[in-house]
């Protein structure tokens, strides 16, 4: 049901000089009235967001650390969806971020019960975050692991059994099964193959039940980066197709950490090929009353699909990097051309066994449009064009990446588009207060912005040490600064860095270490809060975690945060005048820029970052000593 406004609207004033008024009087009288400081860079950040909703602009609101960034875009967020009739879409940087917004205690519980609004506040989470019935199926016929029986036992009765749909309720996110492993919960969630509309379980399916409870919000829908770029990549051809837009029709956005923007574009836009799947799809379909030239055009096609990638693997360029280049050789080119036309014969013979009905009605619509997205992907590797490939390993598996070079057209077209107001918040949106990196990057001509410090006084409460070590020596080192039993966290560029540091971690040493995907993440980070490990290591937690006080009191740094030497850079690179300007160093600088913002969170906190620096990094500090927040020592 629809709430109503948290001021009154008389005739003589417009809403916009309402909403001005009344953020006034909350941070002018009614916080400090309930205990809470009186921060001028909270305040201007409020009423310049309310500005951008009148003008329907883009904003870059950078704040620094304890400005309030989150009360400052709430209240003029809410306002202005009870005012329009749609719910403010807030997007995070991931999954995590949104459970730290909306936890217990948190700023939007906080606002709710300062003000009385009775907020309606729904998560509108990925699509790989929710538990697959088909493919849970799947992995009980293949496995009888220890994991399966625990979340088949917390499944509700209804998945099981009959009951009218007012006896559903949502159920299957990633954060109810928090002692499940990331690569565990790889085998049963939802996996970008699975045909939704075709599928027999839907109305029983916690995606499908999630969907429908977000979709009637009325004040804020949270979900990810990633989710809102799928959700605007896909929404106009779910809407020809039929089927409702992932998402429903909001007011506003706002992007909390809104610098991470480009690279959630880039990865909605991206299309994926793995080796067995294309097995586990054709084997999917096979049936006694098949035809033996269909089966013998499923087993070429299989055939010259393994060959593919016995090919790809030899043109794979060697690379430490978890993305890994490939060199387009000629016969790689030919057997990827031979497979799509391959592949289009092979589908007209489905359309002849879905006429005998020798092919179940959902493998064939799940094959159908898996090997029209597969053969959409090959043309795109095949063809010279604007698009960047590689091949790294996904949940285990070799997987061939093909993603656009620039999506800034895209998003241009689709979202930069001046229909609604959209707010970029982040401690780090510029660089020395300029915004040409985020925009550039975005492809965005015209935004308003503006910059405000932190009001903590860093000198008093942080100290900053530089290591100069040896490459080798930096994982002796970070082992050595746990004697201190400061409650750490150790940041690491890639997932290999960090998983080369735990195999380096003696057997028989002391600390409680938790290591990033050994559980669901915001239950490890919920239980490193309440201290019941010491370290925390982890590749993606530079931005957004919230951990004051004890909670958190010493940050790792093992290497400075320069972008990869991968394909997706070194594309960028390759059409930037100065790489090193315009690409490399302003990356660098926004990450360690968040890296060093985890660590003092209020006014009580304190504590010490660390950076490990080689003789290379050491040769730069020029370039990265001049945003610190405060001058490093040697230690």
């Amino acid at each position: 049901m629809r709430q109503p406004l948290p001021f009154p609207l008389t005739k003589d004033k417009t809403f916009f000089e309402s909403l001005n008024d009344w953020i006034g009087d909350v941070f002018y009288d009614e916080l400090p009235e309930k205990g809470y400081d009186l921060r001028d860079e909270q305040i201007f950040m409020s009423f310049q967001i309310e500005q951008a909703l009148k003008e329907k602009a883009v904003l870059f609101a950078e704040a620094g650390v304890g400005t309030g960034k989150t009360m400052a875009y709430l209240l003029p967020a809410i306002a202005y969806a009870r005012y329009t009739g749609k719910p403010a879409l807030i997007s995070c940087a991931d999954e995590t971020l949104i459970e730290q917004l909306v936890k217990k205690g948190g700023d939007v519980d906080r606002l709710n019960d300062l003000f009385d609004l009775n907020l309606d506040v729904r998560l509108a989470k990925s699509r790989d975050q929710y538990l697959c019935l088909q493919r849970f199926e799947g992995a009980k016929k293949r496995s009888d692991a220890d994991f399966l029986d625990d979340i088949e036992f917390s499944l509700p009765e209804f998945v099981n059994k009959t009951y009218s749909m007012q006896n559903t309720y949502p159920y299957g996110e990633r954060s109810s099964y928090p002692e499940v492993t990331d690569e565990e919960w790889q085998q049963v969630n939802y996996h970008p193959i699975q045909n939704c509309n075709a599928c027999d379980l839907r109305n029983k399916c916690g995606q499908t039940i999630h969907r429908n409870h977000y979709r009637q919000a009325t004040d804020l829908v949270i979900c990810s980066h990633d989710f809102l770029m799928e959700h605007i990549w896909t929404k106009e051809a779910r809407k020809r197709e039929g089927q409702t837009p992932l998402l429903p029709e909001f007011s506003q956005i706002v992007l909390d950490e809104g610098h991470l923007l480009e690279f959630s574009a880039q990865r909605a836009l991206t299309y994926e090929v793995q080796e067995s799947t294309l097995q586990d799809v054709t084997e999917s379909i096979l049936s006694d009353g098949m035809r033996e030239k269909t089966l013998n055009m499923i087993e070429q096609t299989i055939d010259l699909h393994n060959e593919f990638f016995r090919l790809l693997r030899i043109h794979t360029v060697a690379s430490t990097e978890d993305r890994k280049a490939i060199a387009k050789a000629p016969e790689l080119v030919e057997v990827g051309k031979l497979l799509i036309r391959h592949i289009d014969l092979m589908m007209e013979e489905f359309v002849f066994e879905g006429e005998l009905f020798t092919i179940p009605e959902y493998e064939l619509r799940l094959a159908e449009e898996y090997f029209e997205q597969y053969t959409f992907s090959m043309r795109l590797f095949v063809e010279e064009g604007d698009a960047v490939t590689w091949l790294e390993i996904k949940d285990e598996i070799e997987t061939l990446v093909i993603m656009p070079r620039l999506v800034t057209d895209i998003l241009d077209e689709k979202l930069f588009d001046g229909k609604i107001p959209i707010i970029f918040s982040s401690a780090t949106l510029s660089i020395q207060k300029d915004f040409t990196y985020l925009s550039d990057s975005l492809g965005i001509d015209k935004y308003q912005s503006f910059s405000v410090s932190s009001p903590f006084d860093y000198e008093d409460v942080m100290k900053i040490f530089k290591h100069p070590l040896e490459q080798q020596q930096k994982f002796e080192r970070v082992y050595d600064l746990f004697s201190a039993g400061d409650q750490s966290l150790v940041l690491f560029t890639s997932k290999m860095e960090m998983d080369n540091f735990k195999k380096s971690l003696p057997l028989d040493h002391q600390y409680t270490i938790e290591f990033e995907g050994d559980r669901e993440l915001s239950t490890v980070v919920k239980e490193f809060q309440e201290g019941k490990f010491q370290i925390l290591c982890s590749y993606h937690l530079w931005e957004g975690l919230d951990l004051p006080g004890e909670a958190l009191t010493k940050v790792i740094i093992v290497d400075l945060p320069f972008p990869p030497k991968d394909p997706v850079f070194d594309a960028k690179r390759k059409f930037s005048n100065n790489p090193l300007e315009e690409i490399d160093l302003p990356f660098m600088q926004l990450r360690i820029q968040q890296g060093i913002g985890r660590l003092i969170r209020t006014s009580k906190d304190y504590g010490e970052i660390h950076l490990l620096l080689n003789e290379d990094e050491l040769r730069v500090e020029h370039l990265w000593e001049t945003i610190l927040p405060v001058p490093a020592e040697n230690f």
